[in-house]
């Protein structure tokens, strides 16, 4: 008897959790179907294409930054990533909604919000959306990884039918059914607590949203000039794009030089810097800065080396590299002669 109720107690928990799977199942299922269903954004030559809007994450990811870097640098691997990374989002939702396997779909949600959490936690230009997606896709999986699925499964399907195997632990552990958790008020209590502290970390780290200042990144574009160096009439620098609205692009207007009084020595304008030369933009990654229709188009998370013609100009230690942006966002840079001239 004692039995029997268990066992309705978890159909009734899987149940109540029905509005949340199909939800969180559709979530993650949809991103394969706008993906390859609606769209095709899995081929690297296509406007849209996912690989990109995998690059915008890299500047300020948590943790994973080196696995984002390495894959946004070799477009091979990161092709071969994204169709793997799109096949399980589609797998994991699509039973998630069907209810089958639940508990192993929920490991498979927990794993896909932490990466989605960690990578771009930090994007969102109002409402602090990624972390908002992946903090709550944690919560959400672990929810359904104690519920399991009750009515409206297949999970519960196979267990009506009373295969053999749904009596063994490890389908328990997998599908639905009673959890085989021993002393479970401790052990839901330490993992929410560990997910609620890593709720407050991320917010406060991507965005310091539990004290001290509040920071949205995404907000105003923020371009980090680095790697100045001359040689000949060519001056070399490295542009890498750390912050603003991943969904366009910085539009760089100018490009000067300015002597210690502020005067410019020399510039390029608006006009050129829309015809710019490709072949003196060394791009790192696959989100790549490129001549647009009126300026030089800079996305965000793009790493190039920028090289330009200053003819026979002499540099000098307070000599200024300066950038300006469409919005009237300027970002300057010192020329060391001697880094200018290794």
């Amino acid at each position: 008897m004692k039995h029997h109720h268990i066992d309705g107690t978890a159909n009734l928990a899987g149940l109540f959790t029905l509005s949340l799977r199909w939800v969180i199942g559709w979530t993650y299922f949809s991103a394969f179907w706008r993906r390859l269903i609606l769209e095709n954004k899995l081929i690297p030559e296509e406007a849209g294409y996912i690989g990109e809007k995998f690059n915008h994450f890299l500047p300020n990811a948590l943790v994973i930054k080196p696995i984002i870097e390495y894959l946004v640098s070799n477009p091979e691997a990161l092709q071969t990533s994204m169709v793997i990374f799109t096949i399980i989002e589609a797998i994991v939702g699509l039973l998630i909604m069907l209810g089958l396997f639940t508990r192993l779909m929920s490991i498979g949600v927990l794993f896909l919000a932490t990466g989605i959490l960690l990578g771009s936690g930090w994007i969102g230009t109002t409402c602090l959306d990624e972390w908002q997606i992946g903090v709550l896709g944690i919560a959400s999986g672990f929810t359904l990884f104690l519920s399991g699925s009750g009515a409206y499964s297949l999970d519960q399907h196979i267990m009506d039918r009373q295969y053999i195997f749904t009596s063994k632990s490890w389908f328990r552990w997998l599908g639905s059914g009673t959890l085989p958790l021993k002393r479970p008020q401790t052990k839901v209590m330490v993992m929410s607590i560990f997910i609620f502290g890593l709720t407050l970390f991320t917010n406060q780290y991507f965005h310091g949203g539990v004290f001290g200042t509040l920071h949205n990144k995404s907000v105003k574009p923020k371009i980090e000039i680095s790697n100045i160096r001359h040689e000949g009439s060519e001056l070399t620098f490295q542009l890498f794009r750390v912050e603003g609205a991943d969904v366009y692009g910085s539009f760089l207007i100018r490009i000067e030089i300015l002597d210690k009084n502020n005067e410019v020595v020399t510039f390029i304008g608006q006009d050129k810097l829309a015809r710019f030369p490709n072949n003196r933009i060394h791009n790192h990654y696959v989100a790549k800065i490129k001549p647009g229709k009126h300026s030089l188009v800079i996305p965000l998370g793009a790493k190039a080396d920028v090289s330009i013609d200053i003819g026979g100009i002499l540099l000098k230690d307070d000599y200024y590299l300066k950038l300006t942006d469409i919005s009237g966002t300027v970002w300057t840079a010192k020329i060391e002669t001697s880094t200018a001239e290794a």
